[in-house]
């Protein structure tokens, strides 16, 4: 399915609600029904809640991204949904503040006893704050693999979630895929602040072939340095605004034209900050110009001065050669086009047809989409394609919050509608505790 430029905004800031049942699955835009996406306690509401037919209460995911399942209060139908929500790292008082006063508000929604809450937990925050989470909530935190329960959540979404999966490109913007069952093998590539290659041969049959360390933390951390940006999504706003034809060189700075016999186009970057060297030598010879006689002391300037802090207007920010918009724009760039050749090679080296992106460092982001969908439609020719997902920075939090269902809980079909559905929900009920 096609979408317009508004559905496309819409659809990245308010990604909505999805409602599922065992006949099917739909998305359900966001309404009165779910939380608004503004902060809540430090936390960051993201709107996008799972429709779950027949389940009980469990509170699952991971201390920074928050998944958890409500009833819905004045319903008659059955289930609920998987909400989620993130917090910052640094805010895990507050997570887990929130997760008490949701622990009492659901107990009396579900109907669920005092001491039947258990927290699934998966990464590294798992185990850090593992004794903090258990003695504030009183409850049992079940500790699950990090790289498992990635390939658990992904394989949910792809396989369950209408409107969940798409394509992204400037000519053909956010083209949903239908959820199917074919889905092996597949590489998934994870983007957080390294950047995991993973080739996935069945359910939980999985393999790291490789990676890169040039990832988000590779972003953030050198814009810090060049920008002044205190955070990733104002670090996103910025390349938003910039243009990295400022700070790159390009096929037509070099050629002046397209390298049309190689199939290099004009606006193909052919080195990233590839113009600072040259401006940096052009500002020093005009310093060296500029001196009055051979007495003259002052020396030519050592480095390209940079606006750390912009402005829409002045003096500065309008003679400069290039902004700190244009250097994260650029940066962004050369991180997600390395990430994605890398990412083809190596789908190519495991004979990988479909590749799907997913982690933090995306964020919904359409500059970062589409220069991973160029990249590898241009390595592999127009062959493959990039994947991308609206809950792409939870498949771990779904993973582990999946790991406590009843087998097969969730797909479609695994529910008859007979005498053994009653019976089987119940003892998945009693063994989630």
């Amino acid at each position: 399915m096609r979408t317009n430029t508004a559905e496309i905004d819409s659809t990245i800031i308010h990604p909505g609600s999805v409602k599922i049942n065992v006949k099917g699955a739909f998305i359900v835009d966001q309404e009165s029904g779910s939380p608004p996406g503004t902060a809540v306690n430090g936390a960051t509401y993201d709107t996008k809640d799972i429709r779950l037919p027949f389940h009980t209460a469990v509170i699952g995911g991971t201390l920074a991204k928050l998944v958890f399942f409500s009833r819905e209060p004045h319903s008659r139908e059955p289930g609920g949904r998987l909400n989620f929500i993130n917090f910052e790292t640094d805010r895990i008082d507050d997570c887990v503040k929130f997760m008490k006063q949701l622990k009492i508000k659901q107990q009396k929604l579900n109907g669920s006893k005092p001491g039947e809450l258990c927290v699934m937990a998966t990464g590294g925050g798992a185990y850090k704050f593992y004794d903090k989470i258990r003695d504030a909530l009183g409850v049992d935190v079940l500790r699950e693999d990090e790289m498992e329960c990635l390939i658990i959540g992904l394989d949910f979404f792809i396989t369950e979630i209408p409107r969940e999966v798409f394509t992204y490109s400037e000519t053909d913007p956010m083209h949903f895929e239908d959820p199917r069952s074919d889905i092996y093998p597949y590489l998934l590539v994870n983007i957080g602040s390294g950047v995991s290659m993973i080739k996935v041969s069945g359910p939980r049959e999985y393999q790291r072939v490789g990676g890169t360390s040039l990832g988000g933390g590779t972003l953030w951390g050198l814009l810090s340095l060049l920008t002044g940006a205190k955070t990733f999504d104002e670090m996103l706003g910025m390349a938003e605004r910039g243009d990295n034809a400022k700070v790159d060189m390009l096929v037509g700075d070099i050629y002046g034209t397209d390298y049309g016999k190689i199939g290099l186009k004009s606006s193909t970057i052919a080195s990233s900050f590839g113009k600072v060297f040259r401006m940096k030598r052009e500002e020093e010879g005009e310093a060296g110009e500029g001196a009055s006689s051979e007495n003259d002391t002052a020396a030519a300037p050592s480095t390209l001065s940079i606006p750390l802090d912009e402005t829409s207007s002045g003096p500065e920010s309008s003679s400069a050669a290039f902004t700190s918009s244009d250097i994260s724009r650029s940066l962004l760039y050369a991180i997600s086009n390395n990430i994605g050749q890398i990412a083809y090679l190596q789908s190519e080296k495991h004979s990988l047809s479909t590749i799907y992106f997913g982690g933090s460092f995306i964020r919904g982001h359409r500059q970062t989409m589409n220069t991973l969908s160029y990249a590898i439609k241009f390595w592999s020719g127009g062959e493959k394609k990039a994947y991308f997902l609206r809950h792409e920075g939870y498949l771990g939090a779904v993973g582990a919050f999946l790991k406590r269902q009843p087998r097969n809980w969730g797909r479609r079909g695994s529910f008859e509608e007979s005498a053994a559905l009653g019976t089987e929900a119940r003892a998945g009920a009693e063994y989630m505790g």
